[in-house]
């Protein structure tokens, strides 16, 4: 469902990815861990088709990002590392917006809408302009924003960032009942996150792959994932 081949991009001569290649299979939750600068928010506004690669493809349930670029976003969700922007728009209006941008109008719309509100108990704000949310509120309308359209892929970066344990596990429990059918690409510094919800890891270290496995794999006996993160991204 989701097919990443030799993607490469460089910042003034810096190699943020480098010849990275992955396929993921739908029902199923990938974990995409490593350490900051590690190329993972790269990778993934690639994926999004927010940065264009300087080499390498996309294709989203078979569609190119780079070459059908409306085909491919249509079947895609995204959640940004740290969203920001439509702050004088009210939850209500943002969620309108993001839905008419996909396809959505009127009575499917607002049904839409209604539903993505139920899931990620959005309701109370619903009138709010985005610039007078909490940070955990306004994550919660970006993450709206990404299933509105019941997408078939869904990439979320940091996901739970700023949430209280709460929302926290609000979320978790979101990921868990979206994953029959979909293609989940998870990116978190929450290890015990990534135990609890994926079902295989893909570890990137200078824009690299350094891992790609299955989690019950890479957990020590404990079912933990620190010390062969370690091991992978710092060699100890």
């Amino acid at each position: 469902m989701l097919e990443i081949t030799n993607l490469s991009k460089s910042f003034h001569h810096v190699q943020a990815v480098s010849q990275l290649s992955l396929r993921l299979e739908p029902d199923s939750v990938v974990g995409f861990l490593g350490p900051n600068g590690a190329g993972k928010t790269t990778t993934m506004r690639m994926v999004c088709g927010y940065l264009i690669p300087d080499q390498g493809s996309v294709r989203i349930c078979g569609h190119d990002v780079a070459t059908q670029r409306r085909e491919a976003q249509m079947r895609l969700g995204y959640l940004p590392e740290a969203p920001s922007g439509f702050d004088r728009l009210t939850v209500n209006e943002f969620l309108t917006f993001c839905g008419q941008a996909r396809g959505l109008s009127r009575q499917p719309l607002r049904h839409a809408i209604d539903r993505t509100c139920q899931r990620v108990n959005l309701g109370e704000v619903l009138g709010r302009p985005l610039a007078e949310l909490s940070k955990g509120w306004r994550q919660r309308a970006w993450l709206a924003q990404a299933i509105l359209h019941e997408p078939e892929v869904l990439v979320l970066d940091e996901p739970t960032d700023g949430l209280d344990p709460n929302q926290k596990e609000l979320v978790r429990a979101l990921v868990r009942e979206m994953k029959p059918g979909r293609t989940i690409v998870l990116s978190t510094h929450i290890l015990e996150e990534a135990e609890e919800l994926c079902d295989r890891a893909v570890v990137i270290d200078r824009g690299v792959i350094v891992e790609d496995a299955k989690i019950d794999r890479l957990v020590d006996p404990s079912g933990r994932l620190a010390a062969r993160f370690r091991e992978l991204t710092l060699g100890v």
